[in-house]
């Protein structure tokens, strides 16, 4: 995997070299690790997550009682009350999957909060990268994180319109 990140790298520095256009590399993680208001956004989101883990585990520990407590009876429960203790268990499981959905799920609590504490933070790190690149008149800024991803790209370098006339598409 590195072998081939390398590789990649070195094919993409050659192609800009080719071109004379300047760029950067940044690492947003290293970064970020290195903020004090990130370290406590983060500490922030991690002890919210553990509460709302623990909340769940106490519904699914409650579940798992009732679960326990309906195996032991159901042989002396009519139909009619094992149907009424049956649906009452699978309503209560459900309830737990939502809690559980609406705390952890896409766009859930913890997504939420993320984006509440974390992104102003993340949105403070891209502006000083596009104030730096416009400074040094970096072409491209590649952030080595996760992968190769383009961070700030000269507005001029983009071929967009350019493409949409030679497919004969009016802009």
């Amino acid at each position: 995997m590195k072998k081939i990140f390398l590789i990649v790298l070195g094919i993409m520095l050659s192609a800009f070299s080719v071109n004379a256009q300047r760029y950067a590399i940044i690492d947003t993680k290293y970064i970020l690790d290195k903020m004090p208001e990130y370290k406590d956004a983060d500490k922030k989101i991690q002890l919210l997550s553990e509460q709302w883990q623990k909340e769940i585990d106490d519904k699914q520990s409650a579940l798992d009682q009732l679960y326990k407590s309906y195996d032991a009876e159901q042989f002396m429960l009519s139909d009619e009350l094992k149907r009424k203790r049956e649906l009452e268990l699978f309503n209560k499981e459900k309830e737990v999957r939502e809690f559980q959905k609406k705390r952890f799920g896409y766009e859930g609590d913890v997504f939420k909060e993320r984006q509440k504490l974390v992104k102003p933070i993340q949105d403070k790190v891209y502006n000083a990268i596009q104030r730096i690149a416009v400074a040094h008149a970096y072409d491209f800024v590649l952030d080595k994180s996760e992968g190769i991803t383009i961070i700030f790209a000269d507005p001029k370098l983009d071929k967009s319109d350019e493409v949409l006339k030679e497919l004969g598409i009016k802009i």
